[in-house]
């Protein structure tokens, strides 16, 4: 009996192309990634399109700058100016908002600012700071990041100024930063969903919360073949448009962990 050629045994073993599940790259945030969401959203729409979803989870920064160099098919992060040039600049096709949370400020029983219980955000920075108490910044340019520098820009303090100091910028994502000021005993800013799914708190609580300039908007956009030829977009723009339908803002809303929600649905309907 002959072996069998390279060709015929590649026929024997291949699978046809119907059977192959398409993929899609998400380029998207820590936070939605360290709560959980995805686990528990993905399962859901691949069992109903048949479409795999591999997420790269970074700070949004540079989510936006992968998803510029055309490193993915959907941006999924949580800082709408940088969204809305990231479309302006024709690298996305349309920006939509998804779903919300809010940012707080966790620190340490011993509170040594004085800032606990406290639901103005620029005062109690500027708590932080006059009392030089360590805060711990994610440096990273990521949308939590940016969203700090813009709170810090609407007080009178410059914490770059304190850089090393008592301001500590970790370059990490939002649970090694949460390690690292837990560590060091540091006020830290981070997204309510990550704190409720975050398993080191120790003697940490939510020290400031509920200011209006806290709320965290997630938008999606699918990447624009025009400028990235490779993009499947028939895939990405079914994933948004499943993100954004009212099954998938469902799913989003029942997520919860430890009994509390983690996101707001809010697309437009």
């Amino acid at each position: 009996m002959k072996p069998l050629t390279l060709a015929a045994l590649l026929c024997a073993v291949s699978f046809p192309v119907s059977a192959m599940a398409e993929s899609i790259i998400v380029q998207s945030t820590t936070s939605t990634a360290n709560s959980g969401l995805y686990d528990h959203l993905l399962p859901i729409f691949t069992a109903a399109t048949g479409t795999e979803v591999n997420v790269v989870a970074v700070g949004t920064g540079q989510a936006i700058r992968n998803a510029r160099n055309c490193d993915g098919d959907v941006l999924l992060v949580h800082a709408k100016p940088a969204e809305e040039s990231f479309v302006a600049d024709g690298y996305g096709t349309l920006r939509t908002d998804l779903m919300y949370n809010d940012f707080i400020i966790v620190g340490p029983a011993s509170d040594p600012a004085g800032v606990a219980g406290m639901d103005d955000i620029q005062p109690a920075l500027e708590k932080i700071a006059a009392a030089q108490a360590l805060f711990a910044s994610r440096g990273d340019d990521s949308g939590t990041h940016k969203k700090e520098r813009a709170l810090w820009g609407a007080t009178s303090v410059d914490p770059a100024s304190a850089s090393g100091d008592w301001y500590r910028e970790t370059g990490s994502g939002m649970g090694a930063t949460l390690n690292a000021g837990i560590g060091m005993g540091a006020y830290v800013m981070t997204d309510r969903a990550t704190w409720i799914s975050f398993k080191n708190k120790q003697d940490y609580q939510i020290v400031v919360q509920g200011d209006a300039d806290l709320f965290n908007q997630y938008g999606v956009i699918p990447v624009n073949p025009e400028k990235c030829p490779s993009v499947k977009i028939e895939a990405a723009q079914g994933f948004a448009d499943w993100l954004l339908s009212a099954d998938g803002q469902a799913a989003i809303a029942a997520y919860a962990v430890d009994g509390q929600q983690l996101f707001f649905p809010n697309a437009p309907q």
